[in-house]
């Protein structure tokens, strides 16, 4: 396996205490997500996203990197060929679990992002609406993440990776949002094989060669040992 191309999504970090979408009691059910994820919302109240965001900055900066992130960075450290990290996450886990150069398609809580001149900067904990860019001093700044109804980041270089892809692996995703639930027939039909680590199976699930299920912590490190430390 000389580059092994990962995808990762909100079930890895759901153990470190960040929620996911199909939460029942978390953060993402007391707000409408049209009001917070989505550039209408924020022209309408950028206030109320800005809470929002901050909101999930404070539970980012608690949470720690769990068991699958660690696995991950020794994959990327140990492993003879190249690995790839693509997450749809905003956190910055991974990183502080040890992984280099992760593609965030997503964006990153900690960046902020100018609507008007496209600027970027470190994001300070609280961000609010008279925030100035510091580039064009315009109260414009929002957070640097893709909305719904954004384009994600970094999509030519990730259809490269998945291009010479001779591994995909999905963790932690639902299968329910694109572009990234078509990274697996992406990568197949570049010829890689592909597989899916997941709490149960996303709704992609059929288009996997295979799968292994249970929670992050315990099947990301039993594959990466595997792959690692072969018997």
């Amino acid at each position: 396996m000389s580059h092994i191309v990962i995808l990762t999504g909100a079930g890895i970090s759901a153990e470190s205490g960040l929620g996911t979408f199909r939460d029942t009691d978390g953060l993402w059910t007391r707000y409408d997500l049209n009001e917070v994820a989505t550039p209408e919302g924020f022209a309408r109240n950028p206030q109320l996203v800005h809470d929002f965001y901050n909101a999930r900055r404070a539970n980012c900066q608690g949470a720690q990197p769990n068991a699958a992130h660690r696995a991950l960075a020794r994959l990327q450290s140990e492993h003879s060929g190249r690995v790839t990290i693509i997450t749809q996450n905003v956190d910055d886990l991974h990183e502080r679990g040890g992984t280099r150069d992760v593609i965030h398609m997503h964006g990153v809580l900690s960046g902020a992002l100018c609507a008007a001149c496209d600027h970027r900067w470190a994001a300070t904990q609280i961000m609010s609406p008279d925030d100035r860019c510091p580039a064009c001093h315009r109260t414009a700044t929002r957070p640097d993440i893709v909305w719904f109804g954004e384009m994600p980041y970094r999509m030519a270089e990730i259809d490269r990776h998945l291009s010479t892809a001779d591994l995909f692996v999905a963790i932690g995703t639902s299968g329910n949002v694109y572009p990234a639930a078509g990274f697996v027939a992406e990568a197949h039909a570049a010829g890689a094989e592909t597989l899916e680590l997941n709490l149960e199976p996303s709704t992609m699930a059929g288009t996997f060669d295979a799968a292994r299920i249970g929670p992050a912590s315990q099947v990301v490190p039993e594959w990466v040992s595997g792959l690692l430390d072969p018997p």
